[in-house]
């Protein structure tokens, strides 16, 4: 199970919870739903197999319209990072990484519990539902071992 982890995104005293979009499409609905619910869903397609983010109506390989949710394994690899540098009142320095899920989808995030400047390429992490500006987010952290 998942667990939910409040985090302030570094640098903002100011973070508010998000206003809902509303002209959010179905697909990012069931995503955040599924984060709201401590679950990290992935769209896949029917049709040709493969998964797919960000959510969306059609699949971007193949363009096919049947699309279903599975659970993400939750494990990936950092595919790359960079270190923002900020004041320390400003929240200090803080990473933004793409990852690469086992599943083959990249995804912006941030890797939690280490210093951002030890945050490297290729390093193993595992997903958690966090929060960040106020609301759900699929945040990470390196795999222990």
């Amino acid at each position: 199970m998942l667990e939910i982890i409040s985090t302030r995104l570094p640098g903002n005293p100011k973070t508010r919870r998000r206003p809902q979009v509303p002209n959010a499409t179905a697909p990012d609905q069931i995503f955040q739903r599924a984060l709201a619910n401590n679950e990290i869903l992935l769209p896949k397609c029917d049709d040709c197999g493969a998964f797919h983010f960000f959510p969306r109506v059609l699949c971007p390989h193949c363009h096919g319209a049947a699309i279903s949710w599975e659970r993400a394994s939750g494990t990936g690899r950092v595919h790359t990072t960079t270190v923002v540098r900020q004041k320390p009142e400003r929240g200090g320095d803080y990473n933004v990484c793409v990852i690469e899920l086992d599943e083959g989808v990249r995804m912006m995030s941030r890797v939690e519990g280490i210093a951002p400047a030890d945050v490297v390429i290729d390093m193993p992490v595992t997903a958690f539902v966090g929060e960040a500006e106020g609301a759900p987010a699929v945040l990470f952290k390196p795999v222990e071992g």
